[in-house]
């Protein structure tokens, strides 16, 4: 199960992100999970300085935009694939 994590204080962007990081996982058939981070600590722990980010299994993909769903499907097919090939 993918653990995504949309990292942000819930503004218009932040939003976005949500709904297009999670049209991706479903469109891709994923069994994810995903968390809303807006407390600031907990995002500056990621390393990140603008918002809105996505971070995927505890890594951080992209910070301070809200990429294409096209992109976040490449991000999270890539993130699979490397997986399978490992197993």
């Amino acid at each position: 199960m993918k653990k995504l994590q949309i990292l942000g204080g819930g503004c218009a962007k932040c939003i976005n992100l949500a709904t297009v990081t999670e049209q991706a996982a479903k469109s891709l058939g994923l069994e994810y999970q995903i968390e809303k981070i807006t407390e600031l600590h907990r995002i500056m722990s990621f390393g990140v300085m603008m918002t809105p980010a996505l971070v995927v299994d505890g890594q951080v993909k992209v910070a301070g935009r809200v990429p294409s769903l096209e992109d976040i499907k490449k991000m999270l097919a890539q993130e699979q694939t490397t997986l399978a090939d490992h197993e």
